[in-house]
């Protein structure tokens, strides 16, 4: 039971260091599973929250990225890029729910919000993305077990959902500008869609 979102093409592989099926997902990816296997990000300015029913151990991880706030934002009581994430964060949840979980069993570990994008510094990119999903998880009474967000560097995070077993490697020497580039073009395409689907709340 593993899903993608739409017009996602999440790669699914086999881990040779840890023995196990793989599913890798990119900004604006999620990927969930009542598997024994792995799901991996890579994470820079963005978050991922690894969620999983602490007893059944159906999981999933998403990776996404606050949009800038539009203009419109400044009128709006919910702005555009807090509706950005928090369907982002329902979209995995409400997965999870409709395939077996329990909201009273839920427990969230999260990682990012690394300062890691020069032109985005100035915009506090990763600082915003740690505290909307610290205050998401904690409006929804979602129990965070674990967390590694904020700093300078990007990270490798290993979920193991059936476990809710989470290994964090912190990338400190970036030899090439793929994860850049990556999340550059993932906020850029931000700017241009709107939030997508209607969010269905448990």
């Amino acid at each position: 039971m593993s899903v993608m979102q739409e017009e996602i093409s999440t790669t699914l592989y086999f881990d040779r260091t840890f023995n196990t099926n793989a599913a890798k997902i990119s900004p604006g990816e999620y990927y969930y599973t009542d598997k024994d296997m792995l799901i991996v990000t890579v994470l820079g300015s963005c978050v991922s929250a690894c969620i999983r029913d602490s007893r059944t151990g159906i999981g999933g991880m998403n990776h996404f990225m606050l949009p800038d706030g539009a203009a419109a934002d400044k009128d709006s009581p919910v702005s555009e890029s807090m509706r950005y994430g928090t369907y982002a964060m329902e979209v995995l949840i409400n997965q999870l729910l409709r395939n077996g979980a329990k909201r009273e069993n839920l427990e969230a570990k999260i990682f990012g919000g690394g300062n890691v994008l020069r032109s985005f510094t100035t915009n506090n990119v990763g600082d915003r993305n740690a505290s909307f999903v610290k205050k998401y998880l904690k409006e929804e009474g979602i129990k965070v077990t674990g967390e590694d967000l904020l700093d300078i560097y990007p990270r490798k995070v290993y979920f193991f959902p059936k476990t809710g077993k989470v290994l964090v490697k912190k990338l400190k020497q970036l030899n090439n500008y793929t994860l850049v580039k990556r999340e550059q073009a993932y906020s850029s395409k931000l700017q241009t869609n709107d939030v997508g689907g209607d969010i269905d709340l448990f």
